[in-house]
């Protein structure tokens, strides 16, 4: 397994935590995250919105409603008020900065799910000195760009979407891959619709640029196994107890 950069220094592939998992409380709280902590995770990930007023919330959705029962969006709101809204009524939402102060050892893989995220999320970063810690994605390759622009090497990144797509045709096509340098990883599910994304070739070539494959969201224990024996570098998923239990019978915990 390749590494270069600090955050993949796992010599095994790696076990996340999606959202910190279900498995006990719901999805990024800090409830769910202290578990995953508690049963042995060293990986979580999470994804990041800004508020009306900047701050850096760990919120997967743009607004409250699925979650919270509220309709209010984020990027319309200030941290005042989204401190007053309960995750499944019972968690409030946390910052970024929670997760980082709370876990210093804990290493975040971080979806940044808007424009308006980027530049807080930078600030957090520079203010946290998280570099070595974190790794972070996006579905927009404008994001990546300017946020890859503000740290260069010292920052680890998964590919974007663009990259991705070269990645798979490529595995069958043979079209010529360059990933951004600080691209260390394609984060991707097993299929996008009817196209398959994860599979040997893919996973081979992948490997032969020096890329770590990291698959969501998996929480089939025998999906999970399938895709170990695959040769994936990590696998993310809700079901936490689950993924920890294929990994311990398979001595990789």
């Amino acid at each position: 397994m390749i590494a270069r950069h600090p955050y993949l220094d796992n010599t095994s592939p790696i076990a996340f935590a999606h959202r910190g998992g279900t498995s006990a409380a719901p999805e990024n709280t800090l409830r769910a995250f202290s578990d995953a902590v508690s049963l042995g995770y060293r990986y979580v990930e999470t994804d990041v919105h800004a508020t009306s007023d900047g701050k850096l919330v760990a919120f997967h959705d743009n607004d409250l409603q699925r979650t919270c029962g509220k309709p209010w969006k984020i990027e319309e709101t200030d941290w005042s008020t989204l401190t007053s809204a309960r995750i499944n009524g019972t968690d409030p939402i946390p910052l970024l900065e929670d997760l980082l102060e709370t876990w210093p050892e804990l290493r975040i893989n971080i979806d940044c799910k808007s424009d308006a995220a980027m530049q807080p999320l930078i600030d957090t970063i520079r203010r946290t000195k998280c570099l070595d810690r974190i790794c972070v994605g996006s579905f927009s390759d404008k994001r990546l760009r300017h946020i890859r622009a503000e740290f260069g090497s010292g920052l680890c990144t998964s590919m974007g979407p663009q990259e991705v797509v070269r990645l798979v045709i490529g595995s069958t096509s043979g079209l010529p891959l360059k990933p951004s340098r600080h691209a260390l990883i394609a984060q991707v599910p097993v299929r996008q619709g009817p196209i398959p994304v994860v599979t040997s070739k893919s996973i081979s070539r992948a490997h032969r640029l020096g890329i770590q494959v990291h698959v969501w969201t998996i929480d089939d224990p025998l999906r999970i196994g399938q895709l170990l024996d695959m040769g994936v570098d990590g696998i993310m998923s809700d079901d936490t107890r689950s993924l920890k239990d294929v990994f311990v019978a398979r001595h990789l915990w």
